[in-house]
């Protein structure tokens, strides 16, 4: 609980009571019903979402991680393709929450989804090892990098990647924190993207080039503080880089749902831009 309090950074005093009251009474036999008559339970339909980690100080996000999108994209041998973690920033202004509507940026017309695992950092470390990065982990969530594609490209033509991945919304974080001892092995999960219920990606972390720990140890040469998120990368299946993209590439109107095994369903609908 220490580890989540420093995450989110505020007083949860009151939601620390809440719970042990939820549990306590839950233990004595109280329905659900009864809980959400004295406010203790909500229906997840009368809530709005924030993003799992509101206002991340850091969100860093990998390049080209998993052998099948590194062969996607170079069609080069993997040990040819990433010699080490690489990667760019997505700023905190950029992210979106589970049931946020994407507005579909102006300035692009290739608006392209990647399912992500990402990994919540729970206590101020630096140089972390990695077979102790767990201890600095609080958690885990999901990430749709959301990616305008014709900016993307033409920004790394003089090596940079900024404005593509940071449009507005262009970060879709959540819906659930949950922490790391739910988790049994973050480098074997299923991951999915479904887009309009067209399973679009479905992939396994274990093909991951460098694992969360190698992540850890790899970023943490910078300080990594409370809240601060490594997202995983992604695997092929992009649409970009399909053989026909201009049939798999987002439009006005498409539901995007990316769900990971012991994590839940990330969704999100794309509107036209106003």
């Amino acid at each position: 609980m220490r580890m989540l309090l420093d995450v989110f950074g505020g007083d949860f005093g009151p939601l620390t009571v809440a719970a042990a009251q939820v549990t306590d009474l839950l233990s004595r036999g109280h329905e659900p019903a009864d809980l959400s008559r004295q406010e203790l339970l909500y229906s997840l339909d009368t809530v709005r979402f924030l993003p799992s980690v509101p206002r991340p100080g850091k969100v860093i996000c990998s390049g080209p991680n998993y052998r099948s999108h590194a062969l996607e994209l170079s069609g080069a041998k993997i040990t040819d393709a990433v010699q080490v973690p690489v990667g760019f920033a997505k700023f905190p202004s950029a992210l979106a929450a589970h049931g946020d509507v994407i507005t579909y940026p102006a300035g692009t017309k290739q608006l392209d989804y990647e399912a992500e695992l990402a990994i919540v950092i729970g206590r101020t470390a630096r140089n972390v090892k990695r077979a102790d990065y767990l201890d600095v982990v609080a958690g885990f969530t999901i990430l749709n990098d959301i990616s305008a594609r014709d900016v993307q490209f033409r920004e790394m033509k003089s090596g940079m990647m900024m404005l593509g991945k940071n449009f507005d919304g262009l970060g879709s974080l959540g819906p659930y924190l949950v922490t790391r001892d739910e988790i049994a092995d973050p480098d074997n999960l299923r991951v999915q993207m479904r887009v309009n219920g067209e399973i679009r990606q479905d992939f396994s972390t274990k093909d991951m080039i460098f694992d969360c720990g190698a992540m850890i140890e790899h970023w943490s040469q910078l300080t990594l503080e409370p809240g601060d998120v490594i997202s995983t990368g992604t695997s092929s299946g992009v649409a970009i880089f399909r053989e026909d993209p201009e049939r798999f590439l987002l439009r006005p109107g498409d539901v995007m749902e990316v769900e990971i095994e012991g994590i839940g369903v990330l969704r999100n609908r794309v509107a036209a831009a106003d």
